[in-house]
């Protein structure tokens, strides 16, 4: 897929993963990417995979919590590449999975935080600076837990189903001025997170590929696919979705 010339993508939560992926899949799309999030040296090396690709990258510390840092984020976007049309709102934390009763309310704060408030705070500085181009598309990371319910980690499924929520509003909100706002929501996929999902465990590991219907995990390449469909022109008339790339997990 290509058609992403001349085009300024945004990916927070950059440095690893589904945010590395997508990173180098917008880039081979034809699109200059920065890459954001707190870790800088991880955030180069997806710069480097960039390069590698053949595309053009800048990595930029910040934290989608911080109102200060994510504006000062769009500014150092603008003033690098003159614009912004596509932003990938993938930064986000899993948190402790644990019951309901047994949840703190510090992590309550950090799950929410970095989910919903990060997402939030993008799309809020993210859309003026579309706006200003006459449009773009956002892509909002959200999760099946955004659609099932998940006994073990309730605070994360709420922030998730909060996530889809922000989406479809921001999607009617700017639907009349040429902002596309879509979210992707992954199965299970091979990560760092699933690592920490699954504590490592490979006996974990192979419950959740048996819990999908294809019999397996995904990968992050996968993911990334459907990020750079959903920002390209071959999406046009696709805005407020939820696009689950999840095995067949959510028609069980």
């Amino acid at each position: 897929m290509s058609g992403l010339q001349g085009k300024v993508a945004l990916v927070t939560g950059g440095g690893s993963g589904i945010g590395r992926a997508s990173a180098v899949a917008l880039a081979r799309a034809g699109a200059r990417v920065v890459v954001s999030g707190r870790r800088l040296a991880a955030l180069e090396q997806t710069v480097k995979a960039i390069r590698a690709a053949g595309g053009e990258g800048l990595a930029v510390q910040s934290d989608v919590t911080k109102a200060a840092e994510v504006e000062a984020l769009i500014e150092k976007t603008r003033l690098s590449y003159g614009r912004l049309d596509i932003a990938f709102n993938n930064a986000g934390t899993e948190g402790a999975p644990r019951p309901i009763v047994d949840a703190t309310e510090a992590e309550y704060d950090a799950v929410f935080d970095a989910n919903v408030r990060g997402v939030w705070l993008s799309m809020k500085y993210q859309i003026p600076a579309m706006l200003a181009n006459g449009g773009g598309a956002i892509i909002n990371n959200a999760s099946i837990a955004g659609v099932v319910g998940m006994a073990a980690a309730p605070l994360y499924v709420a922030s998730k189903h909060a996530v889809i929520g922000l989406t479809s509003a921001a999607a009617l909100a700017y639907a009349r001025q040429g902002i596309r706002v879509n979210a992707v929501s992954p199965g299970a996929i091979e990560t760092d997170m699933f690592d920490r999902f699954t504590g490592g465990s490979a006996d974990a590991k192979s419950w959740m590929a048996d819990g999908h219907p294809v019999g397996r995990v995904g990968t992050a390449e996968e993911i990334a696919g459907a990020v750079v469909f959903l920002a390209s022109a071959e999406s046009s008339f696709v805005t407020g979705h939820n696009l689950l790339v999840d095995g067949g997990y959510t028609v069980q």
